[in-house]
């Protein structure tokens, strides 16, 4: 029995080649990994096949968040070549929090050029080594859209030739450093069928930061310290979530963003703020009842996450199973249906 609490129990072996570099076309037609958690069953599916899963009257929620083009490249007064990495918007408008290169030669009072429509001034040098840039320019939410580049995860290497393959189908409030990937599966038409056969499909918005992709380095996963996200959940959501429950029907979180977003609510009350929620085995879910998600890295807090939902042994084993069926792995990968 390995020790829910180390660090190397959410360890797997994994070939590279199984890392997803590009989606597939459509993007239902992704591989789907059914998983009944109760059974202990694995079924080998199609993604848009997942309607013959859900049941009428089930309620879907997805993350909404879109993901900003948060890459720009830009030079300083000197000439010098940089590169930014936006974070989070501050509660001034023209105000983010920002990672730069290299970092050890933009000081606090530099002015970065992006373009002739785009300027930026260090205005501050936080502890964690990232920066405030004050934006100058005047439509600079427009000239961001337009020079940014889409901050794709560490481990893709191959350029993304269409922006929109990284947003789903139904993102629009801005504000997310990466993408709420499980969503990436659908389709307007999958959508339509799910509502078609009286499924209803509802939102929350949980802004994606960077820290989805940082690994747990702590020997010990409870002295990890969870990267903080914001979310934001509507009062018709809860009252339909309620009548979903009564009515003995399925709450169905699309992502992990979804399950800390709605965990989050359930354990404080709050619609909206930041949440650094970590769930990890064992765990008592208070409002999700199934679970759509991809394949998640060695060691991160999404997998500790999927562990504590499906119980670990058997997310042991079906993440081995995946491997063995040579799955596409990570953020442009396929992806599991647990219930």
């Amino acid at each position: 029995m390995n020790n829910l609490y180390d660090l190397e129990s959410y360890n797997y072996e994994l070939p590279e080649e199984l890392i997803a570099q590009t989606p597939v076309e459509p993007r239902d037609s992704s591989r789907l990994m059914v998983i009944n958690k109760e059974n202990k069953t694995i079924k080998h599916e199609v993604f848009k096949n997942i309607v013959e899963y859900l049941n009428e009257g089930d309620l879907i929620v997805v993350n909404n968040t879109k993901v900003i083009p948060a890459r720009l490249y830009g030079y300083k007064e000197t000439g010098a070549k940089i590169e930014i990495l936006l974070l989070e918007k501050l509660s001034n408008e023209n105000n983010w929090k920002a990672l730069v290169r290299p970092g050890n030669k933009i000081k606090k009072g530099n002015v970065l050029i992006f373009s002739d429509k785009l300027k930026a001034k260090v205005i501050e040098h936080l502890k964690d080594g990232s920066r405030i840039l004050e934006f100058i320019g005047e439509d600079i939410w427009r000239e961001i859209n337009n020079i940014g580049e889409m901050p794709l995860p560490p481990y893709i290497h191959k350029k993304l030739e269409n922006k929109n393959r990284y947003q789903t189908k139904y993102a629009k409030i801005e504000g997310a450093v990466a993408a709420p990937t499980a969503g990436l599966h659908f389709t307007p038409n999958l959508l339509n069928n799910l509502k078609e056969k009286g499924i209803d499909i509802e939102e929350v918005t949980l802004h994606v930061g960077l820290g989805t992709f940082r690994p747990v380095n702590t020997k010990d996963i409870r002295d990890h310290d969870i990267h903080e996200e914001y979310y934001s959940i509507s009062k018709e959501l809860i009252s339909k979530i309620e009548e979903t429950k009564k009515n003995g029907k399925r709450v169905i979180a699309v992502g992990t963003t979804v399950v800390r977003t709605l965990e989050s609510y359930a354990k404080t009350n709050k619609l909206s703020g930041n949440t650094n929620i970590y769930i990890y085995p064992p765990y008592d879910f208070k409002i999700v009842d199934a679970l759509i998600t991809n394949f998640h890295l060695p060691k991160s807090s999404l997998l500790m996450l999927v562990s504590a939902f499906a119980e670990y042994n058997f997310t042991l084993k079906f993440y081995n199973e995946a491997v063995k069926e040579k799955y596409r792995f990570f953020s442009f990968g396929d992806s599991m249906f647990i219930y």
